[in-house]
């Protein structure tokens, strides 16, 4: 008697090892179609504002098309891109104010992100502390991000103005120049002058980011390095930054992105300048100031390819990892 009950228990145990890797399943693929549910409409919804004007300027970029007549755009190859003939090469990779253009964005983003991740985190950690006051100054410092792009070029161009800017004013009145300069109109101050005004701009927005990861980190560890005697700067070093560095990875992705694809900020403070074109001002020069649908097409979808591969390589040679391990 003992022998059966072992035996239909053994069986019972077996059936239900069985069945619950099935119910499992089941569950799992039930709570994965329930997702692709929620997310069909904002898939949909993101295939209709983003996925069709790429495709549309993507195919563009393949035809002759003309601003002024679009629908009689004809399919040309790779002569938007690069061409030869008659012993010439042409195109927008034979073009020298592309690599120009390719240039001036690259060495923006760079140094650009650079300076705004270094100030971004000091300001951070300063707003990670405690102090009278701190949410006042939390405010303060989110003000340069929240003002519209076009409205702090605009203000920043009064300011850099060459004879009636507040800028030259006050360093003319330290005695740091001997005479108003030309912030956006010199060849050798007007990638500065964007620089300057980026970083004003935008490096509360990685403050945010880096602060939002301090106020994750865990107590404990800093409590130890307290009572160990350790100094505050290794422990910057050997605690804080590793622990914050998948969110500031991640948040100098973003701000990459929109560097590289910078162009009001430019557009406006130095207009078609050569000295500070960008590859989304130069894109749309080809637009609209020439009027060539396709050429500057052409320009946009390497613009794009640009930031993809820029990113991807980012992602990939800095090891990021975002689910913070």
């Amino acid at each position: 008697m003992a022998t059966a009950t072992t035996e239909l228990a053994d069986r019972a145990l077996g059936a239900a090892s069985i069945a619950a890797p099935a119910q499992k399943s089941h569950l799992t693929r039930s709570r994965v179609r329930a997702a692709w549910l929620f997310l069909a409409p904002m898939l949909i919804l993101l295939a209709m504002v983003a996925g069709w004007p790429l495709f549309r300027t993507i195919w563009f970029s393949f035809t002759d098309a003309n601003l002024s007549d679009l629908s009689s755009a004809k399919f040309i190859g790779f002569e938007n891109y690069l061409a030869y003939n008659d012993g010439e090469w042409y195109g927008v990779l034979a073009d020298g104010e592309w690599w120009n253009a390719v240039w001036n964005t690259l060495k923006f983003s760079v140094v650009s992100v650079t300076i705004e991740t270094i100030l971004g985190l000091i300001v951070a950690l300063v707003l990670n502390a405690s102090f009278p006051g701190r949410s006042l100054v939390r405010a303060a410092v989110l003000i340069p991000w929240a003002i519209p792009t076009i409205v702090s070029a605009k203000m920043w161009s009064w300011m850099m103005h060459d004879q009636f800017g507040i800028l030259n004013h006050m360093l003319l009145g330290v005695g740091l120049i001997s005479a108003p300069l030309a912030w956006t109109a010199s060849p050798d101050l007007a990638m500065t002058a964007v620089i300057m005004v980026d970083v004003w701009k935008t490096t509360p927005f990685m403050a945010l980011l880096i602060l939002a990861a301090l106020q994750m980190l865990p107590t404990d560890c800093y409590e130890a390095a307290r009572v160990d005697g350790i100094h505050p700067v290794r422990v910057f070093f050997k605690v804080t930054l590793p622990l914050i560095r998948p969110a500031l990875m991640v948040a100098v992705i973003f701000r990459l992105l929109d560097a590289l694809r910078i162009f009001d900020l430019i557009y406006v403070l130095t207009s078609n300048s050569k000295d500070t074109m960008s590859m989304s001002v130069y894109a749309r020069q080809q637009l609209v100031d020439f009027q060539s649908v396709g050429y500057g097409s052409a320009a946009s979808t390497l613009l794009f390819l640009t930031v993809g591969l820029c990113v991807v390589l980012y992602i990939t040679f800095g090891r990021v990892r975002f689910d913070g391990r």
